[in-house]
């Protein structure tokens, strides 16, 4: 089975990106970066990890894809070879706040 979630994992990773770069056309969106995905153990759900170059992107980003989760949803329905397709749940990976932090207190050391 953990095969099988690291594949879906995968596959929605990738799929969902496609979908944000080629096909939404929302100028508000700013530049999305999908560092992780995690489907549920019955894959019913998924969890979108997402993050964005600009802090000020943040805010209007999240609203464009919270807005736009119908639309990706049933696009990566027509990608996905399951039974169903699990809700998407978008959530913002802090991860690239702490790398930024990290760089400045290395910055400071030099």
């Amino acid at each position: 089975m953990a095969n099988k979630k690291e594949r879906i994992n995968g596959i929605i990773r990738k799929s969902i990106t496609e979908i944000i770069m080629f096909e939404m056309k929302n100028p508000n969106l700013g530049f999305v970066n999908i560092p992780e995905v995690r489907v549920n153990n019955d894959l019913s759900q998924a969890k979108v990890y997402v993050s964005f170059m600009y802090e000020e992107q943040i805010e209007e980003g999240m609203n464009v894809l919270e807005k736009s989760k119908g639309f990706i949803r049933s696009s990566l329905a027509k990608r996905l070879d399951t039974k169903r397709c699990p809700d998407i749940i978008f959530i913002l990976d802090e991860g690239f706040k702490r790398e930024k932090r990290i760089s400045e207190l290395l910055n400071k050391t030099k």
